[in-house]
């Protein structure tokens, strides 16, 4: 074990070091420069275009090959509002201090513009498969624009891991940690009904995973928000000393604990943009799968959604729960970490309730993001296999398994595999947008000419 996370830290140091950050921070500069700022030019078009207008009709019709437009933006918002948004969150603070919150914040303006062209892209170059549904991802922008197979294939290896880790695993311990410190619940319990409840919904395929995660994400989220606001509420008077200490932290060029000089600042960087990422997946490659499953014809329209994602996960939601964090002081004991920082947290504004709100949360967002992962993985096996459907299925039932042993295992390790997934799925992904980036442009062009007219 000590061997594995020897290994598993080295291969964070590399994908999450200077490299990492540079690419991802280049990619989302170079993109909006290459669209006009269209995250910041847009923005008030992008509202309209997808919350504001969640109830229009055209936003929930669907053909035989796709799910409706909304069904595969909740499936892909249940990826991304995950644990990331709480536990995730609370181990950034705690790893990279407030300042992390920060970073967090410019990986979401630059990812806005980063997760639009992806999905852009896996539209653009999906395929359909032999029951007629559209399947999609960075796997087939690869393979069908830069035409680079091997490394479309090496992208759906690491996708497909790294969904058993951060879309599983992650998850799953998540939940089992939220039960156990508020209720009592032995992880084993948790871990067996968790299982039974997940085989249940995944092997019933993208439909019904779709039609689950489109009445789930929209309770999780408006539920979430409304606690989280009560709880800022009634501490208001400390949010100003919480958001000046986030600003002072993020450039903080001394390490708190000794160390040379930028240590603070790479370390509060390291774990903004990790755990950013983590949260609106921006950069990852993994929401787009879900939607290019979509009945959408247009691609900038689905490329809306995706901004409006990294906007509402991580400016929003990752923003009001460093709030509650920060507001109480408790990240700085240093004895609570993940999913019980927020639950102590929450706890201490509001006794008795607020440990209720964040673990009814938790389960509910890390559910979420179980079954949208579960998707991902298997059109990552799809693209592996020639469309093999036992394949499919062998997939599903490793998948299963891993629900269970995120519930049982360490804490540490199995955000540290996840991080690692992260970062390597990226870096095909990256290079795939940047080598297409012409592509997103022109379409984007061509669609904002139209409707001027």
């Amino acid at each position: 074990m000590e061997f594995i996370s020897l290994v598993i830290e080295k291969v964070n140091g590399v994908v999450w070091g200077p490299v990492m950050l540079t690419l991802l921070i280049g990619t989302g500069l170079f993109l909006s420069f290459k669209t006009g700022f269209l995250q910041f030019k847009k923005f008030g078009y992008m509202m309209k275009n997808t919350i504001l207008g969640v109830f229009s009709k055209k936003q929930h019709e669907k053909d035989g090959s796709g799910v409706t437009p909304f069904q595969a933006v909740a499936t892909a918002m249940a990826g991304t509002i995950g644990t990331g948004s709480i536990a995730g969150l609370a181990t950034a603070i705690v790893s990279g201090g407030p300042g992390a919150v920060f970073w967090m914040w410019v990986s979401a303006l630059l990812g806005m513009v980063t997760k639009y062209a992806e999905i852009i892209l896996s539209l653009h170059y999906r395929e359909k498969n032999e029951q007629g549904q559209w399947v999609g991802g960075p796997m087939y922008y690869i393979k069908n624009g830069l035409h680079l197979k091997w490394l479309a294939v090496l992208f759906a290896v690491f996708a497909m891991v790294a969904c058993l880790g951060t879309g599983n695993a992650t998850q799953s311990n998540s939940i089992a940690v939220a039960l156990e410190s508020t209720v009592g619940v032995n992880p084993l319990i948790t871990g067996i009904v968790l299982t039974v409840v997940v085989a249940a919904v995944i092997l019933g395929g993208m439909r019904r995973i779709a039609s689950v995660n489109e009445k789930l994400v929209p309770f999780m989220a408006v539920f979430y928000v409304i606690c989280s606001m009560i709880a800022l509420v009634i501490n208001c008077d400390k949010i100003p000393a919480a958001f000046a200490l986030i600003f002072k932290e993020a450039f903080n060029f001394k390490a708190a604990t000794g160390g040379v000089a930028g240590y603070g600042i790479v370390l509060a960087m390291h774990y903004g943009f990790s755990r950013g990422v983590f949260s609106n997946e921006a950069g990852l490659g993994s929401a787009p799968i879900a939607h290019a499953a979509s009945s959408t014809k247009n691609p900038v329209h689905q490329g809306l959604w995706g901004m409006f994602e990294v906007f509402f996960t991580t400016l929003i939601i990752c923003t009001i729960s460093a709030s509650v964090i920060l507001t109480t002081g408790l990240w700085s004991t240093g004895e609570f970490q993940g999913a019980a920082l927020s639950i102590v947290s929450f706890n201490t504004i509001i006794p008795g309730v607020g440990g209720f709100v964040v673990t009814v949360s938790t389960i509910f967002f890390a559910l979420s993001t179980i079954l949208g992962w579960a998707y991902y993985g298997e059109v990552c096996m799809e693209f592996l296999s020639d469309k093999s459907e036992k394949a499919v299925l062998v997939y599903r039932c490793i998948y299963v398994v891993f629900v269970f042993i995120g519930t049982i295992g360490s804490l540490d390790l199995i955000w540290s595999i996840s991080e690692a997934m992260n970062g390597l799925m990226a870096i095909p992904n990256l290079i795939g947008i940047i080598g297409l980036c012409k592509v997103v442009a022109s379409i984007s062009k061509e669609y904002f000419t139209q409707i001027r007219k």
